[in-house]
């Protein structure tokens, strides 16, 4: 199956926030406090942060920008974001797809297009900090071939 990645756009904002959201609360909830689940979702699933973050793709040292996967009726059912902050290194900062749409091949097809963003910018390597120790998505990125220890994993490009 095709996916259609592409760069989000400010009308995004509140439906990837959205989705951050529905992401944590599903692979957090019962796991860690709710205190801290709270925090998360706060953090990383504000409105203002991510409207600042789709206006500025390519406009800040290293950051590569937002990148959805949305279905035909237009529902974001996949998000990432990532950049090059340091030499050879790219990093992705988010990548998730709805609860209800995994296994479908969107956190793949955004993983590829995150990658093919930071090849022009010379990263060699990915890596990437899973939320939390036991994190669900280390059996994805796993077997895309990242490893490593405890919540940071890496790959070669």
């Amino acid at each position: 199956m095709s996916m259609d990645v592409r760069a989000a756009v400010a009308m995004d904002a509140a439906p990837i926030s959205h989705l951050l959201a529905t992401a944590i609360r599903h692979s957090c909830t019962g796991v860690l406090a709710p205190d801290d689940v709270a925090r998360l979702v706060g953090t990383n699933c504000s409105l203002p942060r991510l409207t600042a973050e789709i206006g500025i793709p390519g406009g800040a040292p290293g950051w590569l920008g937002w990148l959805v996967v949305a279905e035909p009726d237009g529902r974001i059912v996949g998000a990432a974001a990532g950049g090059v902050p340091g030499a050879s290194t790219g990093e992705i900062y988010t990548l998730c797809t709805a609860p209800d749409r995994r296994r479908r091949g969107i956190g793949g097809a955004l993983l590829a297009a995150i990658g093919d963003r930071m090849r022009p910018l010379e990263a060699r390597r990915q890596q990437v900090t899973l939320l939390r120790d036991g994190d669900p998505a280390l059996a994805f990125f796993t077997a895309r071939g990242f490893t490593g220890e405890g919540r940071r994993l890496v790959r070669a490009l």
